[in-house]
């Protein structure tokens, strides 16, 4: 049901390695799209969720980032070498606006024995994929990127056999961190997926679609928050907890401990909706103590929120 989009980078791999458990119980398939052609990190993530037999798409032709991995690395290293035995994983084909159907069907027909997942990212011509995919019958999913193809493209591939996923981007990023807003609409996919006549649904956590290999200097820090309000039958926002301090970049231990304080104050409050996971319990300790983590294990600990948020959220439906 649900489908979160992560990029293979070095906290989203220690985030499915330490969810890899919770992800198979409660039936999440995590969307893997590799961006570092050292795979060191990405065997190990990809171990453990074989290990839970934990359902997942891993992207063969990357698009992400000025020098994407290459479909022949990833083929050869991971999916006839480390992976060869983990039925767990279903291969993704990205659909872009320069795509050759051609590809898709060599490795479709390549791997007849491997599920796939179709990801419609920016390709127009429904009516070309349709026709070369008529004959093949190990594709499970159509995984279709929000904003990137329309609804009547998207009619062509409603069949019985096949699962209908909407990936749609809540978070919208603002050039600096200082022009945040407290607080703004995240999504409400989670609930209206089936009116959208799909079968799951998916975001790219509080991360966002767009791909950055690393930021410079921060003259703000910003710690992202998603909650869901069941005032308004649990529509999800996003509180964006900004530092004091936004005149230089120096200093940014200083200025997590500023947002962080926001944040504190903010679960304090019962009027927020803040649900209390394991990041925001680690959020606290990391007050309590007033140490600086660093900025990857702070987006690590807002994913990891967003995680367990989207957990509650479907067990809670499910009752």
């Amino acid at each position: 049901m649900y489908y979160p989009y992560l990029r293979g980078k070095q906290f989203e791999l220690i985030l499915i390695r330490d969810n890899a458990e919770s992800l198979a119980e409660n039936s999440i398939h995590p969307i893997i799209e590799p961006v570092k052609s050292d795979f060191k990190a990405m065997k190990k993530a990809m171990q453990l969720l074989h290990e839970y037999n934990t359902n997942c798409t891993l992207i063969i032709n990357p698009i992400a980032g000025e020098t994407p991995v290459t479909t022949d690395s990833i083929v050869k290293e991971l999916i006839d070498g480390e992976f060869k035995e983990y039925t767990n994983i279903s291969l993704g084909f990205i659909l872009h606006a320069d795509s050759d159907i051609f590809e898709l069907k060599k490795y479709l027909e390549r791997y007849k024995d491997r599920s796939f997942s179709i990801i419609h990212n920016g390709f127009t011509n429904a009516k070309e994929v349709v026709i070369s995919i008529k004959d093949i019958n190990n594709i499970a999913r159509h995984i279709f990127i929000d904003g990137t193809v329309g609804k009547l493209y998207i009619s062509k591939f409603k069949t019985d056999k096949t699962k209908q996923i909407l990936i749609r981007n809540g978070f919208k990023p603002q050039k600096k961190n200082s022009l945040y807003p407290l607080n703004e609409h995240f999504s409400d996919l989670h609930i209206t997926y089936n009116l959208e006549g799909m079968d799951g649904f998916g975001d790219y956590l509080i991360v966002g679609d767009e791909y950055k290999e690393g930021g410079g200097p921060a003259y703000a820090v910003a710690i992202h928050l998603t909650y869901c309000n069941g005032e308004e039958e649990d529509d999800m926002f996003i509180y964006h907890f900004v530092s004091e301090s936004t005149d230089s970049p120096t200093d940014p231990g200083g200025k997590f401990l500023e947002a962080l304080k926001k944040l504190v104050m903010a679960v304090e409050d019962s009027k927020t909706h803040i649900l209390k996971t394991s990041a925001i319990d680690e959020y606290l300790k990391l007050y309590e103590k007033k140490h600086y983590p660093g900025l990857g294990s702070v987006k690590k600990l807002s994913m990891q929120h967003h995680l367990e948020l989207m957990i509650d959220y479907l067990e809670r439906s499910n009752n």
